[in-house]
């Protein structure tokens, strides 16, 4: 991790390399082609929330998989009334894991089953200029703020709302208030948007063959179907879902303590995919680009896999250790623990370094709430 980070709860430890592989003459690996080292890395990306897997590249299985995307035209919705695009040759990324309570996602959320939807998981990724370092920011989905005017995907208006919760933006007016919001708390220009859903998230990593983990004490949270004990384990896709969302089984049962845990699993998603068998399976190579497409909801930029393989191209040189991953700077609400309120000064630092393409300072976190989450996952 950069010098720049703060600590986070460790992360999952690297895969077992496939002993299986074939080897070619003389005893040594077969190298695996270029292009599918490129789709991996790609696959690697998505499956952390962050970028899509394009496909095989032709004929009906590129259709279908074009197919497969959702997209939101973020653009035409929001106009010009927002902050100006940058010229230092970086990128913002919102990005977002949608807490739907309808369809495959049902058995998955808990909650109400009113087929309602909230933003559960927010990152802002900023990939600096020249592709090859990142910063991500971790937005708590109970932070207070002041949402702005939105217009719902069906046209309704929804006035401005003072100490809403950030999560609630989503729920109101879908991904265009989530970005507007996010843009007018950062004073960012949001390049692109990338959301991934429950089911898609858990398909995605029961295809990647799940993500070897090391827990230091045991999480036990219902509300979330997590039940590990200390040691050392290799998550499903259901584990995993549990691990990204407990919040009642780690730290002080906040969010922030559940932020540690998405951001560690993060890393090691990007990490450990580099070590799954995919590169002599063409077939389980599309069966991941199709769970991926279908996973997704993208800016209308990013509407096709041609699109999305030109932008995880540009993303595959960032390795986990060239990631700095913090949380918006909070402090918890005097009035109401389960709430947190943005530190501005702080928070600020952290703005303005990403708008001037420059590291987060580490005094941008410093003090501020943690949620005690600390040590929970450490590398297997």
């Amino acid at each position: 991790m950069s010098a720049q980070s703060t600590p986070d709860p460790g992360i999952p430890g690297k895969s077992r390399t496939d002993s299986t592989r074939r080897k070619g003459a003389g005893g040594r690996r077969r190298k695996p082609p270029t292009g599918r080292r490129k789709a991996l890395l790609a696959t690697a990306w998505t499956a952390a929330g962050i970028v899509v897997l394009g496909g095989t590249g032709a004929g009906y299985l590129y259709l279908k998989l074009n197919g497969n995307l959702k997209t939101v035209d973020i653009n035409q919705a929001l106009g010009t009334d927002r902050p100006s695009k940058t010229d230092n040759g970086s990128e913002n990324i919102l990005v977002l894991g949608s807490d739907t309570r309808a369809g495959g996602n049902r058995k998955l959320g808990g909650g109400t089953d009113d087929g309602s939807a909230r933003s559960d998981t927010a990152m802002i990724v900023h990939v600096y200029e020249g592709h090859k370092k990142a910063s991500v920011v971790s937005v708590p989905r109970d932070t207070l703020v002041d949402r702005p005017e939105c217009t719902d995907p069906k046209g309704g208006t929804h006035p401005a709302a003072h100490d809403a919760m950030f999560n609630e933006s989503y729920g109101t007016g879908g991904a265009t208030c989530a970005v507007k919001t996010v843009e007018s708390l950062t004073g960012l220009r949001m390049d692109h948007y990338l959301e991934v859903d429950f089911s898609g998230f858990q398909k995605l990593i029961d295809d990647l063959g799940g993500v070897q983990v090391t827990t230091t004490r045991a999480i036990h949270d219902p509300n979330s179907h997590l039940n590990l004990t200390a040691g050392t384990h290799t998550l499903d896709g259901k584990q995993s879902l549990g691990l990204v969302r407990t919040r009642h089984g780690v730290g002080d049962g906040s969010d922030l303590g559940r932020i540690q845990l998405q951001q560690a699993f993060v890393k090691a998603l990007i990490d450990q995919v580099k070590h799954v068998g995919v590169f002599t399976s063409p077939k389980k190579l599309y069966d991941l680009a199709d769970t991926a497409t279908k996973a997704v909801t993208t800016d209308s930029d990013l509407g096709s896999v041609n699109s999305l393989i030109s932008f995880a191209d540009g993303l595959k040189g960032i390795s986990s250790s060239q990631m700095t991953m913090v949380t918006m700077p909070v402090r918890y609400d005097p009035a109401n623990p389960n709430r947190v309120i943005i530190e501005e000064t702080k928070a600020r630092q952290v703005w303005t370094a990403l708008k001037n393409d420059r590291p987060i300072p580490r005094t941008a976190t410093e003090g501020t709430a943690t949620g005690e989450a600390k040590g929970v996952v450490s590398g297997a």
